[in-house]
């Protein structure tokens, strides 16, 4: 148990220094090309598979999703939605911004974020609420056609609206195609 919380707290330590990171270094630079490269960006349609619950490995399975991602901006931010079924029995429907930074034409870092629809769980694990707010750093390459072949590692979180707040991680490898 000790064992378990210890690697939690390093976790999220680890967490909070890349999200410190990516807001103070990395989304500056990114905002700066971001004019340059992705104005033009299409909209996306972006399948998703993953392992889900990699971290705690209380429930470990296969995590698939589908998204939408809109061309449309405001401001920086993107609209996306987002559903997600796992190997495991549980799912997740979902809605949130993401914003694409460039780093020269080929690649792309994505942070997103959205509040999902959570159903599932059972004794191994049960992530606590019917609410659960899903966090994501994505680390695409952008090909000629402007398909993008990405990695991504997620947190969905219920920010302690729930009895419990488990929290899980899921690992993907998405594949993401431009529609018109």
């Amino acid at each position: 148990m000790k064992e378990q919380l210890f690697l939690k707290s390093i976790f999220s330590t680890i967490t909070k220094i890349i999200a410190t990171l990516i807001v103070m270094v990395v989304l500056p630079l990114g905002l700066l090309e971001a004019g340059e490269v992705g104005d033009d960006d299409p909209s996306f349609v972006s399948v998703g598979v993953g392992s889900y619950d990699f971290n705690r490995k209380k429930e470990k399975g296969t995590e698939i999703r589908l998204e939408y991602r809109s061309k449309e901006k405001f401001i920086v931010f993107k609209p996306f939605t987002a559903a997600a079924l796992t190997t495991t029995s549980q799912g997740f429907i979902g809605a949130g911004v993401l914003v694409d930074l460039y780093f020269g034409r080929r690649f792309v870092a994505t942070p997103s974020f959205a509040p999902h629809y959570y159903w599932g769980g059972n004794k191994k694990l049960d992530l606590g609420h019917k609410l659960e707010f899903r966090s994501q750093l994505e680390l695409s390459y952008r090909l000629d056609n402007r398909s993008r072949i990405g990695l991504a590692l997620s947190h969905y979180s219920n920010a302690s609206l729930g009895d419990t707040n488990p929290g899980t991680e899921t690992a993907t490898v998405y594949f993401s195609i431009p529609i018109k």
